[in-house]
């Protein structure tokens, strides 16, 4: 525990934190640290779920999401349905700064981006431009061809980063950032530029960002409801772990291969987590997270815990 300190979702969050965490050392301020743990992975054309060689929609085109939220203004900025702009989460503080607005959407995003100095380049990369003409030529791909409103969804196409950030001032931030499902509905937009359902910070208490099948995760709210469970004096990991007890009982539709986690840093720097026992604990896809403080300057990965349904109806009244 401690000021200062980043913490992120997923192992290729580790690289993240541990650049946020330098931003911080250097003077920088939560949102600093937010927005350049952002653009590592946004940047990286290795992570398939995330800016420049995320997966495209279903009609090829790579649209991105993100948003931005500062606990010490309580301001927050957002961008959805982008196309051809990289650096989202930047896009995304812009509009927290320099617009009236929280959220611009689709084309109007990208005009704003280009007024902001922003520069047009294709997010498609060779490799995720190979992957979608596999997925176009496959029988999965009938159901979004013939207008059904329910693509296909895979298990590894939901891995949105999201980053929360204490600086050596006491102010927290939290931001997301995503190419959304892969093979989408051109259109689709999930939890992660939405306020209160892929991030929330209060300056006072603390802050949380999410991952998973955004679908259902904005539905009950649950970054917001992360936060409040820190006011209410839950520790980081306790206030996660209640947030999807809460999701699972009111979607008990939810036991599927996508799953819900979530990422905490509390007003002490304590940091916390929990997933969904669905879609995080299977071999191939066990739910981590990465953080970055003074004990752990390079982004230390970790696991766990997990929230099952069984647990969930067992302890409900």
């Amino acid at each position: 525990m401690g000021l200062p300190g980043v913490i992120a979702t997923w192992p290729f969050g580790g690289p993240a934190a541990s650049a946020g965490f330098q931003r911080l050392l250097a003077g920088g301020s939560a949102v600093d640290a937010v927005e350049v743990a952002g653009n590592i992975v946004e940047m990286d054309p290795s992570v398939s779920s995330v800016g420049y060689g995320g997966m495209p929609n279903a009609l090829g085109v790579v649209e991105l999401d993100a948003a931005i939220m500062d606990g010490a203004t309580h301001e927050a900025g957002a961008v959805c349905a982008m196309v051809d702009i990289g650096t989202p989460i930047s896009i995304a503080r812009r509009v927290m700064e320099r617009s009236p607005h929280v959220m611009l959407a689709g084309i109007g995003a990208r005009d704003f981006a280009l007024s902001q100095g922003f520069i047009l380049q294709s997010q498609l990369t060779p490799q995720a431009q190979q992957r979608w003409d596999e997925w176009r030529n496959s029988e999965a791909a009938e159901a979004v061809v013939a207008h059904f409103p329910t693509p296909p969804l895979a298990p590894d196409n939901h891995d949105t980063i999201g980053i929360c950030a204490l600086d050596a001032h006491g102010n927290l931030a939290a931001g997301c950032t995503t190419s959304g499902m892969a093979w989408k509905l051109a259109g689709r937009v999930g939890d992660s530029p939405i306020i209160g359902a892929g991030l929330y910070v209060d300056n006072e208490f603390g802050a949380a960002a999410a991952t998973g099948h955004g679908d259902e995760m904005m539905k009950a709210c649950l970054t917001y409801r992360t936060v409040m469970n820190m006011a209410k004096g839950m520790s980081p990991t306790e206030a996660c772990i209640e947030s999807l007890r809460y999701l699972l009982s009111r979607r008990s539709t939810f036991n599927n291969p996508y799953g819900a986690a979530i990422v905490s840093i509390r007003k002490d720097g304590e940091f916390g987590s929990a997933a969904t026992c669905s879609g995080f604990e299977a071999p191939s896809r066990v739910w981590s997270w990465a953080a970055a403080n003074d004990n752990t300057p390079n982004g230390l990965i970790s696991t766990g815990p997990y929230v099952d349904l069984s647990a969930v109806y067992s302890t409900l009244p």
